[in-house]
């Protein structure tokens, strides 16, 4: 893991944060969004039908539960230790390439963009976050998304 003081946020710019570990994703997670989200489209939940209707002979993750894990992945490759707040304020774009069948296994790989200095109470990061699907070419998604660190 990557643990940077916040100073040294700006030193980042345009650079790679790193990749985590790769996290199966199975139907049990699945069910469980659908459950949380009620989101129970048959593609996610069915997985009688998705063998005979979906390319990928399986149920497919949701969108928002592969977006939702950027922030647990990301824990894992990078902090900034002395930062006295984190807000997750959100994105400027996602987009979904590419199904997550289940019981595949995805991982993150980040890259901070841009920093901007928040009138000295810390930056603005926005970085990009690409959700990748072990064995497939086109990333699942990628989202430039916005956190703000405080001193």
């Amino acid at each position: 893991m990557l643990s940077l003081s916040l100073k040294d946020l700006p030193n980042y710019e345009n650079k790679e944060l790193g990749t985590s570990d790769w996290l199966t994703i199975d139907q049990a997670r699945i069910n469980e969004f659908a459950k949380a989200t009620n989101d129970y489209q048959w593609i996610h939940i069915d997985e009688e039908r998705a063998k005979k209707e979906l390319p990928t002979k399986s149920t497919i993750a949701h969108g928002f539960l592969t977006l939702s894990l950027i922030t647990h992945l990301g824990e894992t490759i990078w902090e900034v230790k002395d930062a006295s707040q984190i807000i997750n304020y959100g994105l400027n774009k996602v987009r979904f390439l590419a199904m997550v069948p289940s019981q595949s296994k995805i991982r993150l790989k980040m890259k901070i963009l841009k920093v901007e200095n928040l009138k000295s109470k810390g930056y603005k990061v926005i970085g990009e976050s690409t959700m990748v699907v072990e064995g497939q070419e086109k990333p699942a998604l990628i989202a430039e998304f916005i956190a703000l660190f405080y001193f």
